[in-house]
């Protein structure tokens, strides 16, 4: 009788156990998720209805198959590697290649779980799949329109990415960056293709900046020119960001733009520039004609009125060869004289490219002055020069600092014009600023500047001048910066206007 208990105490236990089994088996054919079981040897001893549907075999067809070999797996990693991270995590985590029994492939979102006995032995696998099939397609659609975008900007802005991995060597170039640099992009690209490309003068510039940034681990950006097989020349402007992993590793990610058509535009722009400042030189000369006409006609005069009185020395009763001497190097210094004036009225209107040498502001102030002189007498204004000894050389162009001190000097005369009830006088000075710059100051005793007008004097075309162009100052303007200098202008106390421009020494300007 308590045999008979027993066993039927056991068989209802069963069969709840059995119920139990059946109710979670239910539950998970309730999910849209895969979830099957397989043992230590991938053979499938579960197979939900989620599974049946996403990969096509029914749970008779598929229980007693090994997983790999029915969905013709393709692994991320080594199958090896995947088995010995769920032995000693118990889970493993990441995306599968399976096939469809009609032969179409998915690709899923998989985590096994690994279930083990009591005493801690792998009894099963526990695997649940996500289809994220469309959602890769569609990341991968997006990513290919994303990269041909940025091909096509890039083609379109002439710049081109490159990565560099300075540990290994290898190197990476966009499309563009081979179009730039005109090479097959079957090449693989290397550091050595290239400085093949490189402009030979500027090879060695680019060996040594690239060493320099390798060994300080540091962003490079440089400039520097290709010479192309054809003999075309390629201004190129290159940037990289260093990313330092480890001390062992080392990696740049950059870009690279064919500016040479910015190159070529500033060099058309210069070129305005130079021909605009020139133009503005002889417009000066031109008002200072009669300036120009009385500095060459003094020397000319005295070489006339030495002459004559040679000829009068030598047909003297008693000849006198130490006067006629005398006369003859008098004659000589003033030929000279003459000669330098011409001289420098030409350098004023040549047109080249201007010259940077080392040279003393006062000089050029003085060289100025003696062509203002007959401009000063007609205006009836005194010049007075108050020029600094011992000032430190310029790094600058002779003649384009003529320009502009000879532009603000008549620009004060100017504006002295209608002063009557007042001394006219025009005051240049020179002096070293507490920074260590040169200051030219060029004061006047005119009626000043409006207020409304002190922020726009060195706009290009604007003018206080009934007559003016508006050219002249802004002309000042980009000669002085270009120098490395500043030039501004204020009202003197009192009356008059006051033009000051600073310029770095030789030594800060780019000289030895």
């Amino acid at each position: 009788m308590t045999t008979s208990l027993t066993v039927t105490a056991l068989i209802r236990h069963v069969r709840r156990l059995g119920e139990a089994h059946r109710e979670q088996a239910e539950l998970l054919d309730l999910t849209h998720d895969t979830v099957f079981v397989r043992d230590m040897s991938d053979v499938i001893s579960y197979w939900n209805h989620g599974a049946e549907e996403l990969y096509g075999w029914t749970k008779e067809e598929a229980i007693g198959k090994t997983s790999p070999h029915l969905l013709k797996t393709r692994f991320p990693v080594p199958f090896g590697e995947i088995t010995e991270a769920l032995l000693n995590t118990g889970r493993w985590d990441g995306e599968l290649i399976r096939t469809r029994r009609d032969g179409r492939q998915v690709v899923v979102a998989s985590r096994l779980s690994l279930k083990r006995s009591e005493n801690g032995r792998p009894l099963a696998k526990l695997e649940t799949n996500i289809d994220v099939t469309e959602r890769r397609r569609t990341e991968e659609s997006l990513r290919r329109s994303q990269a041909q975008y940025l091909a096509e900007a890039q083609k379109l802005s002439l710049t081109g990415s490159f990565g560099w991995n300075v540990s290994s060597g290898e190197v990476f170039w966009s499309e563009q960056s081979f179009r730039i640099f005109e090479y097959d992009p079957s090449i693989p690209p290397t550091i050595e293709a290239l400085l093949q490309r490189t402009h030979p003068d500027d090879v060695a510039f680019v060996q040594k900046t690239l060493e320099h940034a390798i060994e300080a681990r540091r962003d490079f950006d440089f400039q520097h020119r290709l010479l192309m097989p054809d003999g075309a020349i390629k201004h190129l402007h290159i940037v990289a960001h260093a990313e330092k992993e480890s001390v062992f590793k080392l990696q740049y990610f950059g870009a690279v733009k064919d500016v040479s058509a910015a190159r070529q535009a500033e060099e058309q722009l210069h070129e305005t520039r130079s021909e605009l400042a020139r133009m503005s030189r002889v417009t000066a000369l031109g008002e200072l004609s009669a300036s120009i006409a009385h500095e060459v006609t003094q020397p000319l005069a005295a070489i006339v009125a030495n002459g004559e009185a040679c000829l009068r020395w030598l047909f003297h009763p008693t000849p006198q060869p130490d006067e006629v001497q005398t006369c003859v190097q008098y004659m000589i210094a003033d030929a000279r004289r003459a000669s330098e004036i011409v001289l420098r009225i030409r350098m004023l209107l040549k047109k080249d490219t201007p010259q940077k040498t080392q040279l003393c502001l006062n000089e050029v102030i003085n060289d100025v002055a003696s062509l203002i002189q007959h401009e000063i007498l007609t205006h009836r204004v005194s010049l007075r020069l108050e020029l600094a000894p011992g000032l430190p050389p310029l790094h600058a162009g002779r003649v384009e600092l003529q320009q502009v001190i000879l532009n603000l000097a008549i620009n004060g005369i100017q504006a002295m014009g209608g002063i009557d009830d007042g001394p006219r006088e025009l005051v240049i000075k020179t002096f070293q600023d507490e920074a260590g710059n040169v200051v030219a100051s060029v004061q006047d005793s005119g009626t000043g500047i409006k207020p409304e007008s002190i922020g726009r004097l060195f706009d290009p075309f604007f003018t206080t001048k009934p007559d003016g162009m508006g050219m002249g100052l802004s002309i000042c303007h980009s000669i002085v910066e270009a120098h490395g200098g500043r030039v501004w202008a204020s009202n003197r106390t009192g009356r008059g206007a006051i033009f000051q421009l600073s310029l770095p020494p030789f030594a800060k300007a780019g000289g030895l």
